[in-house]
C-alpha cells in the first residue's frame, strides 16, 4: 500500500496511474468503463465507504466512463427511506454525481424471469419443507466446522416440479424459512461460495420496494420472495452493462459464483476484482456496533462528531476534499492493513492548514484588566486571516479589558513557563507591546482565578521595550463593536481507550472513554467570525481535490444554512467549525482536530 506523502496526495490521479487499479485497467482496458457503488440502504455510510465511493466513481471518471449509484435493496426488513436519502447526500457531498441512480428492485421482474430460466437450465431447484431450512442448510454445508457436505434431498427434483414450487413460493404458499430456491453448483469445490447458494427466499415484509411494477409477482402490493445478494448482484451488474465490478476483499471468494451464475445463464459477464477495505484503529465502523453505542448513550446519534460515519465527519467539519486527499494518500492494494486514526487526522490538518482562516478563540476565559489604560481606550489591531496570501486581513479592538485562556496564566512564574504570570510579561498576538501581570483575584470557594490585573508596557520617552519570550491569543471586551462573541465549544477525545476496541475480551463497549466530549459553555471568539460566516466556505475554490471528484462546497446564502462550511483555525487551540445547533441567539462550535497530534492518543 502506498504511503501517505505530499507527492502522492498532490496528484489527484495517483491511485489510477499506478498499483492495483492500473493493473485492473490493463487487464480490462474497456473504453468508457461503467462502474457502480452498490450500498445496502440499511444504515449510514462511514469513512470506509468513502474509499469505495472514490474508487468506483474515480476509476470510471479517470478513464472517461460513468458510475451508477445502485441501492442493494434485496433485504427489505432492514431498509429505510432515510438511509436512501442519507447515502445519496453523502455521495453528492464528496463531490460525485452518479450517471444514474438505480436499485436492485428495479430489476426484480427481470431477475425473477432469469431465476425461472436458470431452473430450466438445471442450474437451480426449489427446496420446501415444514422444518427450519436454515438449520438443515448449515448441516449440508458441513456445519461450518469442515464436516462432510451432502446434497439437499430436492437437489435433483424434476425441472417442472421445481418451477411449480418456485411459483408457489412467489404466490404465497410458503411462509418465511419454509422454502428456498437454491443454486445447483459444486459441493465438491473447496470454495464455500459454490456450495449451492440460496438464490431466493420468502420474506414477509409490509410495503413496497419502489421502482418495480410487480404486476405478475405481487398480489397484494408487495413481494413475497426476494433474491439474495449472491443471485442479484452479478446479474444486475450484467443488466446494467457494468465493465468493472470493484469489490472489497471479503468478496474475493464470491468471484467464482459471480462468474458461474452469469455463464450458466449465458449472459454478459462483467469483470469482478477486489481491493482491501479501509480499516481504522481506535474506532468501530460497523452499523450494528454504532447502533449499540447510540443505544447505550455513549454517543448522541449517527452524526455524533466522535463517530466516523460520513454524516458525523461532515458535522465535525471535516471537508470532503480532506477525506478524498486521505484516501488518495493511502493507495489501493489487496494487502489488509489497519490505518491509525492519527494518520487520518494529520491528513485533515494538512488540508485545513492551507484552506481556512485564523481567528482567536478563548476556551476558558479569564478577564485581564489593564489598569494603565483608560476605560474608553480602543485601539484597532490589524490581524491577517492567514499566513497564506489571498486571505486578507481584518481588524479587532484592543481595549482596557481583554480575555486570555486560563491555561495561559499562573499565579507565580517559573523558569519553564513563558506565558502570563505575576510579575512576568507576555505578548498579545498582534498587539504592539506586551503586558505584565501585577496581581489577581480568586474565588474563595473554588480557588479559581477570576480576574488578572496587568499593565500595558508601552514605552515612554522613546525608550525601547524588551521583546517577550511568548505570545498568547486574546479577545477584547468592546460593547460598541459587539466584541467578543460568546460561544459554546465542543472538543472531542478518542471515543475508545484502546487502539483495537473489537479485540477487548469484555467487548468494545467496555473500553469506551468516559469523557470523550468536553463542553466549554463560556468560550469567547473574536468578531472576525462574523465575516467568516458571511463568506464561507473558505477558500471559494478548494485546492487539489483528488480522485477526480470536485468536492466543491457551495457557499451558504444564510448564515447557518451550511454551518460545517464555516471553518477556522484557533491559534494554539485547534481547527473549528460552526455546528448546526447554532442560531442567531448562540454560537456552537465543534473542534475538527487539534493543531498537532496529542501524544496521549
Amino acid at each position: 500500500m502506498a504511503l501517505d506523502s505530499k507527492e502522492n496526495t498532490n496528484d489527484p490521479d495517483t491511485i489510477f496511474k499506478t498499483g492495483l487499479l492500473a493493473e485492473i485497467h490493463t487487464e480490462n482496458p474497456a473504453p468508457n468503463p461503467v462502474t457502480r457503488f452498490p450500498p445496502e440502504p440499511n444504515g449510514v455510510l462511514h469513512l470506509g465507504h468513502a474509499k469505495a465511493i472514490a474508487i468506483n466513481f474515480g476509476f470510471a471518471a479517470y478513464h472517461g466512463g460513468i458510475c451508477y449509484l445502485r441501492y442493494d435493496d434485496t433485504n427489505p426488513a432492514n431498509e429505510e427511506e432515510r438511509y436512501v436519502t442519507a447515502i445519496a447526500d453523502m455521495v453528492k457531498w464528496l463531490g460525485f454525481e452518479p450517471a444514474m441512480v438505480t436499485s436492485s428492485s428495479d430489476y426484480f421482474e427481470r431477475l425473477y424471469e432469469m431465476a425461472e430460466e436458470l431452473i430450466r437450465r438445471d442450474g437451480a431447484r426449489s427446496s420446501a419443507d415444514d422444518i427450519m431450512v436454515e438449520n438443515e442448510i448449515a448441516q449440508q454445508r458441513g456445519s461450518g466446522k469442515g464436516g462432510p457436505r451432502y446434497a439437499c434431498r430436492h437437489r435433483n427434483r424434476p425441472v417442472a416440479e421445481s418451477l411449480r414450487e418456485f411459483r408457489a413460493m412467489r404466490d404465497g404458499k410458503y411462509a418465511p424459512q419454509e422454502a428456498l430456491l437454491r443454486l445447483k453448483q459444486d459441493l465438491e469445490s473447496g470454495n464455500p461460495q459454490m456450495w449451492d447458494l440460496t438464490a431466493y427466499r420468502v420474506i414477509d415484509v409490509d410495503g413496497k420496494v419502489e421502482g418495480s411494477t410487480r404486476s405478475e409477482c405481487d398480489r397484494d402490493g408487495k413481494w413475497r420472495i426476494y433474491p439474495t445478494y449472491d443471485f442479484a448482484h452479478c446479474l444486475v451488474d450484467s443488466l446494467e452493462g457494468i465493465t468493472h465490478s470493484l469489490c472489497t476483499m471479503e468478496f474475493e471468494l464470491s468471484r467464482v459464483s459471480y462468474d458461474w451464475l452469469c455463464e450458466r445463464l449465458g449472459v454478459y459477464r462483467p469483470m469482478q476484482r477486489e481491493y482491501a477495505r479501509l480499516n481504522l484503529s481506535g474506532t468501530v465502523l460497523s452499523k450494528r456496533k454504532t447502533q449499540a453505542l447510540i443505544s447505550a448513550g455513549h454517543v448522541h446519534d449517527w452524526d455524533d462528531p466522535r463517530l466516523y460515519t460520513l454524516i458525523a465527519l461532515k458535522r465535525r467539519g471535516v471537508p470532503p476534499g480532506a477525506i478524498l486527499s486521505f484516501v488518495n494518500g493511502l493507495g489501493v492494494s489487496k494487502a489488509t492493513t489497519t490505518i491509525p486514526i492519527q494518520r487520518f487526522e494529520q491528513s485533515v490538518r494538512r488540508y485545513l492548514e492551507r484552506s481556512v482562516p485564523r481567528l482567536m478563540l478563548i476556551l476558558d476565559p479569564v478577564p485581564v484588566v489593564i489598569e494603565n489604560l483608560d476605560d474608553e481606550y480602543v485601539e484597532m489591531v490589524e490581524v491577517p486571516f492567514s499566513r497564506e496570501d489571498g486571505f486578507g486581513v481584518h481588524f479587532v479592538p484592543f481595549t482596557r479589558t481583554v480575555y486570555v485562556d486560563r491555561d495561559d496564566f499562573r499565579e507565580a512564574g517559573s523558569i519553564d513557563f513563558f506565558r502570563l504570570a505575576t510579575g512576568q510579561s507576555v505578548g498579545l498576538m498582534r498587539v504592539p507591546y506586551p503586558v505584565t501581570a501585577t496581581g489577581f483575584e480568586k474565588d474563595p470557594c473554588t480557588g479559581l482565578v477570576t480576574l488578572i490585573r496587568a499593565r500595558y508596557d508601552k514605552p515612554t520617552d522613546g525608550k525601547t521595550f524588551k521583546k517577550p519570550k511568548a505570545y498568547i491569543h486574546w479577545v477584547a471586551e468592546c460593547p460598541s463593536l459587539n466584541s467578543p462573541l460568546k460561544a459554546t465549544v465542543r472538543t472531542y477525545n478518542p471515543l475508545f481507550t484502546v487502539d483495537n476496541p473489537d479485540s477487548h475480551p469484555q467487548g468494545f463497549l467496555s473500553v469506551v472513554r468516559p469523557h470523550s466530549e468536553n463542553v466549554y459553555p463560556s468560550a469567547l471568539v473574536e468578531v472576525g467570525l462574523k465575516e467568516i460566516i458571511r463568506s464561507a466556505p473558505w477558500p471559494k475554490s478548494h485546492p487539489g481535490h483528488p480522485l477526480g471528484g470536485p468536492a466543491q462546497e457551495t457557499g451558504a446564502t444564510l448564515a447557518f444554512d451550511m454551518p460545517e462550511t464555516v471553518r477556522f483555525q484557533g491559534p494554539r487551540v485547534g481547527y473549528f467549525c460552526l455546528d448546526r445547533d447554532s442560531s442567531d441567539g448562540g454560537i456552537v462550535l465543534n473542534r475538527i482536530v487539534t493543531l498537532k497530534e496529542d501524544a496521549r492518543k
